[in-house]
């Protein structure tokens, strides 16, 4: 068997989010969503241009104005601004195959969205967030609102506890 070569029953080795990269049309616009949005400055900011990074993304000469932000609860998002000939913006079409998103756990979908908004992002729904109304997740509220460069951005708040369950 050769050595890159999936064995059968072999376990992933991952065993963290590193991070979440986003590319971005202009890092000043994006970190200004952010800081207004998290209430805090990015971890760091520089202009990347080592050699290896060619070579890792498959990009000659490649330079990129790059920004890490610390979301709540560990996980740093990485903003990528590539300074690249050619760059075209993806459809913010939710259904659109490529396209992510970011979901972001909050205690109350309602204020979260309400500081959204007011810091820049286009909600999906003008009504604000929505009630779950089945499945797993049946109580939870929910909103999809657009953030800088088209990217959506979710809020996630859990249904309130029911008694009998999980209690």
């Amino acid at each position: 068997m050769d050595a890159h070569e999936p064995r059968p029953g072999a376990a992933a080795t991952a065993s963290a989010v590193h991070h979440v990269g986003m590319s971005v049309a202009d890092l000043d616009r994006a970190l200004a969503f952010w800081r207004a949005f998290l209430g805090a400055p990015e971890r760091w900011r520089r202009m990347l241009d080592r050699p290896y990074l060619a070579k890792h993304l498959g990009i000659p000469g490649v330079t990129i104005d790059a920004a890490f932000v610390d979301l709540p609860g560990g996980v740093v998002l990485e903003l990528l601004d590539y300074k690249t000939p050619g760059k075209t913006p993806n459809s913010e079409a939710t259904q659109n195959p490529g396209n992510v998103h970011l979901c972001l756990g909050v205690d109350d979908a309602e204020v979260a969205w309400r500081h959204a908004v007011a810091c820049g992002a286009r909600p999906v729904c003008p009504d604000g967030p929505v009630a779950i109304d089945g499945g797993p997740n049946l109580g939870a509220r929910a909103s999809y609102l657009r953030i800088h460069d088209g990217i959506s951005l979710e809020f996630f708040e859990k249904p309130p506890r029911r008694e009998g369950i999980g209690s």
